[in-house]
């Protein structure tokens, strides 16, 4: 279980992430919805250790993370896998090599400098494509690939690092309806099939309530809704988005009872 205990981080006076205590199962989808400069991503930027709380404690497994230190730090950040809105590919490189890139800091250096990788690594790389519907496109050149493959890629080469965590920040903010679908999918994929937490930050209030079973809504650092989608009442978004931002809202079918 990954858990948030207390978590706060300021940027000079400003509270970016105010008091934040939650936990996450695994297999559980969870979207994170506010809007910019919630806190969002920074949140999830603390829990890899790309950023540092100023109080608070982040623990997996009951082992506390936000202490780690050198080689445990790293490890940590290769099991905590994450997934951004830029796909951070290398257009000149194939596919394949870019999905290998996320083993490249557990492979002897000078090898993979000349862009060599053990045979295993290969056949990896090939299944986590294949996994997406991408394995076609291994030797392709990656800038020749549409925003929705590319971040399928991106996808790949996270999971590549076989991770505890899925953690992605607005992975479909810059894609069209139907790739934005196609990597939503994959990502409710990849949190079933797995049985992995994944934490996805979301502009789209829609794409959450479709994709997500637990909906975590942040304002100016707090989190001020935490539970299933057809919880997020016109009244709660109003408080999360504006006073005109739940007239909008559509109801979810009703869940029937088991």
């Amino acid at each position: 279980m990954l858990e948030l205990q207390g978590v706060t981080k300021r940027f000079g006076d400003t509270v970016a992430v105010d008091n934040v205590s939650l936990a996450c199962r695994r297999g559980e989808m969870v979207g994170i919805i506010g809007r910019s400069g919630a806190g969002k991503s920074t949140l999830l930027r603390m829990i890899n250790r790309l950023s540092e709380p100023d109080a608070g404690k982040i623990l997996w497994e009951s082992r506390e993370v936000s202490r780690l230190r050198g080689d445990d730090l790293r490890r940590w950040r290769r099991r905590c896998a994450m997934i951004f809105q830029q796909f951070n590919l290398c257009p000149r490189l194939d596919v394949v090599t870019n999905v290998l890139v996320g083993v490249v800091a557990e492979r002897p250096l000078g090898p993979t400098l000349f862009k060599i990788f053990p045979a295993a690594d290969r056949a990896r790389a090939v299944l986590e494509l294949d996994a997406l519907d991408m394995a076609h496109a291994a030797l392709q050149r990656a800038g020749t690939l549409s925003g929705g493959q590319q971040q399928r890629v991106a996808i790949a080469r996270a999971m590549l690092q076989d991770p505890d965590v899925v953690l992605a920040d607005e992975p479909v903010a810059s894609l069209d309806p139907v790739n934005a679908e196609v990597v939503m999918e994959a990502l409710q994929r990849i949190c079933h099939e797995r049985n992995v937490p994944v934490l996805v930050n979301l502009h789209s209030l829609e794409i959450a309530r479709t994709y997500c079973t637990r909906v975590i809504a942040m304002a100016k650092g707090a989190v001020v809704f935490d539970g299933p989608p057809q919880g997020l009442t016109p009244a709660v978004l109003e408080r999360v988005y504006g006073r005109r931002a739940g007239r909008t809202l559509e109801p979810l079918p009703a869940v029937e009872a088991a």
